[in-house]
């Protein structure tokens, strides 16, 4: 599935942040200046704060990587590329990380910067895209997504607990197109009469002719010098 990235400077409203639990706990500025938001912060982040849902989170359910994860995720790190208007294909891309366990960022793709990073690192202007280390996957296929997360070391679905990362809200600073009205079919014009219009008028009904001989009899043969015809004698 895949939905074009190009499209979506210009269309409509944000996904909304989910109320799970667990969903985006934190919001920090990664090496390269972008604001990221996860339920787990990665090495080197500068600026880390908690997010509002991160204020819900019970205590116990924020503990740290298991050390197998932590090691993967420093030396292959997932990134997600998704977009605002990106609906089920960023969902079943999302949900097949959360699956695994696999903890990611998530990049939103919604102006001309961020969407020339995704051509950069995925070589691709389609969301969804999954970036494992420098491997990149365009659009979601779960086969394809799986072999990447193998290659890469990470545990199989159930070694450990599905994560709950949900959809980040929308970027700040991003703002809806006003959406296009839909314009009706001009209806086809009808056919005006012309000045004398005898579409609707019934003439007389025709007159026989002048000389009609179609009921006339004419008079008996005459009989020649030797009887009528065809009479023998």
């Amino acid at each position: 599935m895949i939905f074009r990235a190009f499209l979506l400077v210009s269309l409509t409203a944000a996904a909304a942040v989910s109320g799970q639990a667990l969903a985006q706990q934190y919001r920090w500025i990664d090496d390269k200046g972008r604001v990221q938001f996860g339920d787990v912060v990665p090495p080197g982040a500068k600026q880390v704060r908690k997010t509002a849902a991160a204020d819900t989170v019970k205590p116990e359910a924020a503990a740290a990587l298991p050390f197998e994860l932590g090691q993967l995720q420093k030396n292959f790190p997932v990134k997600l590329y998704t977009a605002p208007i990106c609906k089920a294909p960023c969902e079943l891309a999302r949900g097949a990380l959360n699956k695994r366990g696999v903890p990611f960022s998530e990049i939103q793709v919604w102006n001309v910067e961020t969407l020339e990073e995704l051509k950069k690192v995925a070589g691709t202007d389609n969301v969804p895209a999954l970036v494992v280390g420098r491997s990149a996957q365009s659009g979601f296929d779960q086969s394809r997504y799986d072999a990447l997360l193998d290659s890469a070391g990470y545990p199989a679905a159930g070694v450990y607990p599905a994560r709950t990362q949900a959809a980040p809200a929308a970027p700040e600073g991003y703002e809806a197109p006003p959406v296009a009205e839909s314009v009706a079919p001009a209806a086809e014009p009808q056919q005006k009469a012309g000045p004398y219009d005898t579409s609707g008028l019934v003439g007389p009904p025709p007159k026989p002719p002048l000389y009609d001989s179609s009921t006339l009899v004419g008079p008996p043969p005459k009989p020649g010098q030797y009887g009528l015809p065809g009479q023998g004698k």
